[in-house]
């Protein structure tokens, strides 16, 4: 009995793969052939509706080209700061807490606004460390907005680790400059 139905399986398998996978492509070179046939010269009609399709997506997509832009613009008019750490911390210093009270104003007056924090390392240390790291980095930055009044709500944490320097530099400078909270609205 073995013998016979394992053959048959097998048999059964390809010829349902022949059907669903033969099926598909004729459908798709029918669908082709029927349109090159019953319209052997192209009436002008059909041409400029999808040209006009084409014209609207393109002015939408200039338009939140252009929004995202002025966005942009404003936002950097806004002169929303980053802030520092020490070597292999995540407590905000007494500068960076001066930085946040004033970018937590900005953040009040745009309260329909949301608020990215980015948390960055320099590169020494392991990736996952670093990427712990940028994470603890931001989630105290959150958190001292929310001391400060900003809905936690509107907040969001991300850590890029040590991926995406301000300066590759090897230098102390450097590292100091990309050990970072970043804030972006959106």
């Amino acid at each position: 009995m073995r013998r016979y139905f394992t053959p048959a399986v097998i048999v059964m398998v390809l010829a349902l793969s022949l059907i669903i996978f033969g099926g598909c492509a004729e459908k798709q070179a029918v669908v082709k052939d029927e349109s090159v046939q019953s319209q052997p010269a192209a009436p002008p009609a059909p041409a400029p509706a999808p040209a006009t399709d084409d014209e609207a997506a393109r002015k939408a997509q200039a338009a939140r080209e252009a929004a995202a832009k002025r966005n942009a613009a404003a936002l950097a008019a806004l002169n929303i700061q980053n802030i520092y750490f020490d070597f292999d911390k995540s407590n905000i210093r007494l500068d960076a807490r001066e930085i946040l009270k004033t970018n937590s104003e900005i953040f009040l007056k745009n309260s329909g606004s949301k608020i990215i924090i980015e948390g960055h390392c320099d590169e020494r240390g392991t990736a996952e460390y670093n990427m712990a790291l940028g994470e603890r980095r931001a989630e105290e930055a959150r958190q001292y907005l929310i001391n400060l009044g900003i809905d936690a709500s509107r907040m969001q944490t991300i850590s890029y680790g040590e991926e995406r320097p301000l300066d590759p530099s090897r230098t102390e400078e450097a590292w100091a400059i990309n050990r970072r909270a970043e804030f972006i609205l959106e």
